[in-house]
């Protein structure tokens, strides 16, 4: 959802992957490097110059991009570590993780949300992964949020596998609600997604968060050609008599093998005729707004009462770019204005150099100003021919 600008006033600079960040070069800038993912923040350095305000860049307010879009949600990973080996998110052994002087830690993160939720207009927040429950502080990140933010909406997206033991702690925490993403209800079929025989864990977790009353839960499904996608509407009779909302998700190119091909994808469009084999759909009366996902009722055939809600988010075929209001910072504290973006700016380096909250606000309202239309660039599109997909996988970056 972002779109790359010329600029007459010097901004963020672009360095390759795996750059070094020097403080006397072209490349330095308090929080100004922007990088194409990989590289953890700079030293702090006295000498390092202030940050040099991007043209049209709006000087206060909230996060304005060029294309009139006000990122208003608040995605933050928390760690990009996960205790899954799911196939269209990872390779089988894993990724390189980021040391733990790289991670952000919870008085960074706190503040980090401090500032967007203070300064910039953020109405609700995302902790994401890697797998959050992997972080053993989670409860006190979210116990010190709550505390800045009293009224501030804060769900967890999460795989659900240790939850059964500390849903209720993140409840008291502050924790409002979760996403669990699961994507068949098949043990075999589980393990051979996600390479863990962890089904029953995930139950388990759901079933705690349940009655710690995280709700309303949510049950995200990425369908994949020949493995799952015979499961569509047994999920989501599965998810309505449990009292979830079942959300299905066409698989996106962020997997950690590059093996991702438009071919596989299960469109929304079968998606919605699959459901509409065994229920009736009608579209959500109250609209999609800036949503991800289209929203449906969902009532059994023949029967007027509502059954529940399902929703499908159609990244691939069906683009809901012009209307996104999202802004991501990744577990090593750089804000990714696209998921698909090929560009970050680091936020943690000129936090930790000692930039007061408005200094790190109007970064982030630089770095806001220069998202891209949609994809990472000016064109729409996951399955064109001249679309690259970003360095960063999805554990990486952060849902």
């Amino acid at each position: 959802m972002d779109a790359e600008h010329a600029s007459a006033t010097r901004g963020p600079v672009v360095v390759p992957l795996g750059a070094t960040v020097t403080a006397n070069g072209a490349v330095s800038g308090l929080g100004a490097v922007r990088t194409t993912g990989g590289t953890g923040p700079a030293p702090a350095n006295p000498e390092r110059p202030a940050h040099e305000p991007v043209a049209g860049a709006p000087r206060s307010g909230g996060l304005l991009d060029r294309f009139g879009r006000v990122a208003t949600d608040l995605r933050v990973s928390v760690i990009d570590k996960c205790n899954l080996r799911c196939t269209y998110c990872m390779p089988a052994d894993g990724m390189p993780w980021l040391p733990q002087s790289q991670l952000m830690s919870a008085d960074e993160i706190r503040r980090i949300v401090r500032v967007a939720v203070h300064s910039l207009g953020a109405e609700e927040l995302r902790i994401t992964g890697g797998e959050p429950l992997v972080r053993k502080d989670l409860e006190h990140i979210i116990a010190g949020i709550r505390a800045d933010n009293p009224d501030l909406p804060i769900s967890l997206t999460t795989n659900a596998v240790g939850l059964d033991r500390r849903a209720q702690t993140l409840k008291d925490a502050g924790l409002n609600r979760v996403n669990v993403s699961l994507d068949t209800l098949h043990p075999g079929t589980f393990a051979e997604l996600t390479r863990r025989p962890h089904l029953d864990k995930v139950l388990a977790g759901l079933q705690a968060a349940r009655a710690a009353d995280l709700g309303p839960i949510k049950i995200n499904a990425v369908l994949l050609r020949g493995i799952n996608d015979t499961e569509v509407v047994p999920l989501v009779d599965w998810a309505v008599s449990n009292g979830f909302e079942m959300r299905f998700i066409e698989d996106m190119p962020l997997d950690g093998d590059r093996s991702w091909s438009a071919t596989n994808v299960i469109p929304a469009r079968d998606i919605r005729a699959a459901i509409e084999g065994a229920f009736t759909l009608t579209a959500d009366p109250r609209g999609r707004g800036a949503a991800p996902a289209e929203r449906w009722e969902v009532r059994r055939l023949g029967e007027t009462a509502l059954a529940g809600h399902v929703g499908i988010i159609s990244s691939v075929t069906e683009p809901f770019c012009a209307a996104c209001s999202r802004t991501r910072v990744t577990a090593d504290g750089r804000i990714r204005s696209c998921l698909f973006s090929h560009e970050e700016t680091d936020l943690l380096t000129a936090l930790r150099d000692g930039a007061d909250d408005e200094g790190l606000a109007q970064i982030w309202r630089d770095a806001m100003w220069l998202k891209p239309r949609a994809h990472g660039s000016d064109r729409v599109g996951l399955a064109r021919a001249d679309f690259v997909q970003p360095e960063r996988t999805m554990s990486a970056i952060g849902g």
